[in-house]
């Protein structure tokens, strides 16, 4: 099943791109109506984190995202140890 799938199941709708998930941590996009605002933002960082794309953003998005994971909020993304 893939993480959209998951995200739809859990929340009724998915992060699909970098510029949402940006805009719903900086409150720029709009969340939408019925779904928690908390559980919208942390999904966001989670999209962030699983494309990696947080280690390629400005430095504060790659510490918070560090932070999310050290807490437990967050989860690391899977790496592949071949």
């Amino acid at each position: 099943m893939s993480n959209k799938n998951n995200q739809q199941k859990l929340f009724n709708f998915a992060i699909e791109d970098v510029f949402t998930a940006c805009g719903i941590i900086e409150e720029f996009v709009s969340i939408p109506d019925g779904v928690d605002e908390h559980e919208a933002t942390i999904q966001a960082w989670q999209y962030l984190i699983d494309t990696g794309a947080c280690w390629e953003l400005q430095g504060w998005y790659g510490r918070g995202a560090q932070a999310l994971i050290n807490d437990g909020t967050c989860t690391p993304r899977y790496r592949n140890k071949s």
